[in-house]
């Protein structure tokens, strides 16, 4: 394939007037594949780099050992292990200048199952969603805003010089932010994969597998769905309202569209430096701010709930070692409170350099997936997982992102996600599962983690 990410065409605009979210909406909200990465913090304050692309040049998807390289009219149908055809693929093309920390590369997910093309999980279950296991977009058109200094840039690697203006008028557009109408909360009906004693029947199992010494931890989840009608960049909408968080993100991929609000990073990897961010330990928000204090202070003396988080930090030093320079490896933040609009957390940071024989693939493999929702030890967790949950997970718990031609890239855990296949809404929690835990208790977290994709979906 001609490498056309070597013709960029780009142009900055001093100050925008419209928002990421609105320029999305008149520029690639019609495509049928088209992103939208966000950062917000709580209450809704931009993180510094918004991003949204579309047309692209390669699409590139894999199911079970076959690829599909489709660009244009063209589909090459290749075989074997994707990450190997992905890593070929980012390295046929040259490094770009540097505007932002992403200005071009593939950009999607690695579904949870895709373990199984490094590792000998079982695959027992069936395939509910069908989706591929790995599906990244080379997009030909990247817009980024910088919050910071109130600018934008446009990259078009097609060399359209219309297209190039067409867009810059849509930024300097003073577009109307589209509203989500105040109405009161729809009624949705959810199906799920387990009733409550079903669901404390599987967690008494998973404690039998704790006890025997097989496993120290193991997280199970559960799915619900429902039908939905609403437009579903609304839903987005919605969402940035009920849960901003560090990982914002619409990803609208041929039949499905991917919407998501996730807290945690898997991997992130910048000029050389890994940052691996484990994040266990939950509690609900507090109706205000002095219970809000007594949670968070009573979730860090809770010693079951340390205990797992001291257990997956290390799990991640442990991974980030398989990777990195020896001594580089090191927790750089402990225990911390982080606050989102329905839970509280505690995350940890983990870091580390790259050896010069490893490149971002390498530490993805080596990262995925996170300990923080499969367990330790981490292979043996994912068979107990095969074996307890009905279906198989396909995105949830795997990894939504990009992968630039730099070598860099930043990818979020897939939860606090939701996939639309066939105007049907799939939504999984799931609970982390130690020697003490109480099975309705860990039904309810799995509960609390998907009240604000329910708020979401019902708000439109």
């Amino acid at each position: 394939m001609k490498d056309i990410f070597n013709l960029m065409i780009h142009s900055s605009i001093e100050r925008f007037n419209t928002s990421p979210v609105e320029a999305f909406a008149a520029l690639y909200e019609k495509e049928p594949y088209a992103f939208l990465y966000e950062s917000l913090e709580l209450g809704g304050t931009y993180g510094r780099y918004s991003f949204l692309g579309g047309k692209p040049e390669i699409i590139f998807k894999a199911k079970n050992g076959k690829i599909y390289l489709s660009s244009y009219d063209r589909i090459r149908i290749k075989y074997g292990n994707p990450f190997f055809h992905l890593c070929k693929l980012i390295r046929s093309h040259k490094k770009l200048r540097y505007f932002a920390p992403f200005t071009g590369g593939a950009v999607g997910y690695v579904s949870y199952d895709s373990i199984r093309y490094s590792e000998k999980i079982p695959d027992e279950n069936p395939d509910e969603l069908k989706m591929p296991d790995l599906l990244f977009i080379f997009p030909q058109e990247i817009i980024i805003f910088d919050h910071k200094y109130k600018t934008a840039r446009i990259i078009v690697y097609h060399r359209d010089k219309y297209r190039l203006k067409f867009i810059k008028e849509i930024l300097c557009s003073k577009l109307i932010d589209r509203q989500i109408s105040k109405k009161p909360p729809k009624k949705l009906n959810y199906n799920t994969n387990f009733s409550p004693r079903e669901f404390y029947d599987v967690v008494k199992r998973a404690k039998d597998y704790i006890y025997a010494g097989d496993i120290f931890q193991v997280v199970l989840s559960q799915r619900f769905k429902t039908k939905v009608d609403s437009p579903h960049f609304d839903i987005y909408r919605a969402l940035r309202i009920t849960n901003p968080s560090p990982y914002m993100y619409y990803l609208k991929l041929g039949d499905t569209t991917i919407l998501g609000s996730s807290p945690e990073t898997l991997i992130k990897l910048n000029n050389k430096t890994a940052i691996s961010r484990p994040l266990a330990g939950t509690r609900p928000r507090g109706g205000d701010n002095e219970t809000d204090k007594k949670l968070a202070h009573e979730l860090l003396k809770d010693e079951k709930e340390i205990a797992e988080h001291i257990m997956l930090v290390d799990l991640a030093r442990n991974d980030l070692g398989r990777v990195c320079q020896y001594g580089t490896v090191k927790p750089t933040v402990l225990l911390k409170i982080e606050r989102y609009s329905k839970v509280m957390h505690i995350v940890s940071n983990v870091t580390g350099r790259l050896r010069k024989d490893c490149d971002a693939i390498d530490l993805f493999i080596a990262s995925f997936p996170a300990g923080t929702v499969s367990g330790a030890p981490k292979i043996r967790a994912m068979e107990i997982i095969d074996e307890l949950e009905p279906v198989k997970r396909g995105l949830y718990a795997g990894a939504i992102g990009y992968f630039d031609f730099n070598g860099n890239m930043d990818f979020c855990i897939a939860i606090r996600t939701i996939i639309i296949k066939d105007n049907i809404a799939y939504i999984q929690g799931g609970a982390g599962i130690v020697a003490d835990s109480i099975p309705e208790k860990e039904y309810d977290e799995t509960i609390n983690k998907t009240k604000a994709l329910k708020s979401a979906l019902e708000m439109v």
